[in-house]
């Protein structure tokens, strides 16, 4: 196996290397005793968007991540060519991070209704009793009580302060990787699985419970950003940001199976993604105006297609309509996202198949009495969306009985096998007031299959 995928001893980073947060393009030095926050200025007529990027790669020598910087340069340089106003800092310690965020989140506050806001985060992360810790810069990875003293919680510090937004969206990215192989292989320590807050979309490298991988040379990205990078820039303008980020996933997949090296083959990464967004953001930067262009009668036809996709909610139907628009529209502007959409339609029909799966075309209807949530929510899960089937089967829970009982295990049954752990924690705790002790260790052994480790005070549930 080549060497740059191994462990080694490499020098300590060099003092001047640590930077610390700078308003938009200033640079502030790490001795700095405060941080400014970016004054963003208003674009008339134009989406506002902000993002904020943390790379840690001082850690112990052998545990250090040289990707980070680069990872950090990259994706700048992509997110501006999509409009962002872009704030990166390399090596923060704890206190410094709360800081920049603290400082970020005003920004954002402040921001317009509409914004959409990026945060990233490269460098080790780890869970600790359900709890998803973003390790700060200095800190011993190896050690526990250094790592729970001096690590962001995603939630708490990160996910939390940067408030939900119904008008516009908010991505958090957290690429955290190490540099053995070894040690991918045989530890099961990756983050655990969340559920996104409303208007945010939370996205890992890898999935739940699994580690991610990186190369040991700074001329390289991680797998997961190079993938990122490559799909931001390459992507059209009018795929959405939701979308993006599947197709980066299927291109992390797709490259790591496909790698040329066995060992990587073997830690192939599935990235996790939480999604409760609620509207659609494309990739080119909304504008506030009326003027349209003429359209072709080959735009138009295209166009109507792609309605139907969207106002499809049955997945057999939407795979039809999708490949109808393939074959029509091979170099359609809205090609990558039907593609995108057909993916997911194809694994929704495939697991509405099941046989302990009950889950039928008559529940993807909506009725008139669905607010306009739910019914967005359903159209999400006909093409695979995991946490959006959980959303819509719990509607069905408090106080249900019979065909509305019926439907909260279907659609959690169908949530779960699309792949959501907490939708499968909660169905077994659900089995196990039912007095139904087979359900409720098949579902509990699906959730710890998928990654998600149940805080402290869920536990009791089981027992």
């Amino acid at each position: 196996m080549p060497s740059k995928f191994s462990p080694s001893r490499r020098k300590a980073l060099a003092q001047s290397t640590v930077i610390g947060v700078a308003p938009l393009m200033t640079w502030l030095p790490a001795s700095a005793a405060s941080y400014q926050s970016a004054v963003i200025p208003g674009f008339p007529g134009e989406e506002v968007r902000l993002a904020f990027l943390l790379g840690n790669n001082d850690y112990p020598a052998d545990q250090d991540l040289p990707p980070v910087p680069k990872n950090l340069r990259d994706l700048k340089a992509a997110l501006e060519s999509k409009g962002f106003k872009v704030i990166d800092a390399l090596n923060l310690d704890l206190a410094r991070s709360r800081h920049a965020i603290d400082d970020f989140s005003k920004t954002v506050a402040a921001a317009p209704a509409d914004a959409t806001i990026f945060f990233y985060f490269t460098g080790h992360g780890v869970q600790d009793e359900a709890r998803n810790l973003l390790i700060s810069a200095g800190v011993n990875p190896g050690k526990l009580g250094e790592v729970q003293s001096g690590s962001l919680e995603l939630n708490l510090d990160v996910v939390g302060p940067l408030s939900p937004r119904t008008a516009g969206a908010t991505f958090a990215v957290i690429d955290s990787c190490r540099v053995s192989i070894r040690s991918a292989l045989r530890d099961k320590d990756g983050l655990n699985q969340v559920e996104a807050p409303v208007g945010c979309l939370i996205a890992f490298s890898t999935a739940a419970g699994k580690p991610a991988i990186s190369s040991s040379l700074a001329t390289e990205n991680t797998f997961y950003t190079a993938s990122l990078v490559k799909v931001l820039n390459a992507a059209s303008d009018d795929t959405s940001f939701v979308d993006l980020f599947r197709m980066v996933r299927r291109d992390v997949r797709d490259t790591m199976l496909n790698h040329p090296v066995k060992e990587i083959r073997l830690v192939a990464q599935d990235p996790f993604i939480a999604d409760n967004t609620r509207i659609t953001v494309p990739l080119q930067r909304r504008l506030n105006t009326s003027a349209g262009k003429e359209l072709t009668a080959q735009q138009i036809d295209e166009d109507g297609l792609w309605e139907q996709i969207q106002a499809s909610v049955w997945p057999p139907e939407i795979v039809k309509l999708c490949a109808r628009y393939l074959e029509q529209h091979p170099q359609g502007r809205r090609r990558q996202s039907v593609e995108v959409a057909l993916e997911g339609a194809q694994d929704s029909a495939k697991i509405l198949q099941r046989n302990d799966i009950k889950l039928y075309r008559s529940s993807f209807q909506a009725s008139a009495a669905m607010d306009q949530a739910v019914t967005r929510d359903i159209a999400r899960a006909a093409r695979g969306d995991k946490d959006a089937a959980k959303r819509v089967g719990v509607i069905y829970k408090d106080g249900s009985t019979g065909q509305e009982m019926g439907r909260y295990e279907g659609w959690l049954q169908y949530a779960s096998w699309l792949g959501n752990g907490i939708a499968s924690y909660d169905l077994a705790l659900h089995y196990r007031k039912q007095d139904q002790p087979d359900l409720a260790a098949r579902y509990e052994s699906r959730a710890r299959e998928l990654g998600f480790t149940p805080p402290p005070s869920l536990k009791s549930g089981l027992k």
